[in-house]
């Protein structure tokens, strides 16, 4: 079993790395996340069901992971420039640049229902393809596909109702 997980480790660790870095843009954290995401799938092989591939599961427990972080931080009233800023890509993802947007952003995130928010945040900070997302849902490429669309639009709606847009 040892010997699955260095396999596992070997085979995914920079590419999970480089994800949670976008995500939290902290070497330390990610690292560190990098490290708890690791443990977490060591100590919860068996929940694995295969309804997924392996690098979207790791990408899932690490996004959690990263999640939990920005709320605990938030619990402690850290100021925001201690708060990570998520990665930038293009359009209502550029948004993730500056530390005060993505805070808002993240908090509108959890207003929307599911699968909105975890479609929304596999494809954004997973960078998963809409074929693996729906390989999550059970559904297919075309519905993940969809349902980012719906969860774009939705979010820039309420970016707009905040001022953000």
């Amino acid at each position: 079993m040892d010997r699955e997980f260095h396999e596992i480790y070997e085979k995914y660790s920079a590419d999970l790395y480089a994800f949670i870095l976008r995500m939290c843009r902290n070497e330390q954290l990610a690292k560190d996340i990098l490290q708890d995401t690791m443990l977490k799938a060591m100590t919860s092989a068996d929940s694995f069901n295969g309804g997924c591939s392996v690098r979207t599961w790791l990408c899932t427990i690490a996004k959690n992971l990263c999640c939990d972080y920005l709320k605990k931080a938030e619990n402690r009233n850290s100021s925001i420039d201690d708060v990570p800023e998520p990665a930038a890509n293009e359009s209502i993802e550029a948004s993730f640049a500056d530390k005060d947007t993505a805070m808002h952003i993240h908090h509108l995130l959890h207003e929307l229902d599911e699968p909105y928010r975890e479609v929304f945040s596999l494809r954004v900070f997973a960078e998963l393809s809409y074929s693996e997302i729906g390989e999550v849902f059970g559904k297919s490429g075309n519905w993940a596909g969809v349902t980012f669309y719906r969860a774009k639009q939705r979010l820039m709606e309420l970016m707009k109702k905040e001022g953000l847009l």
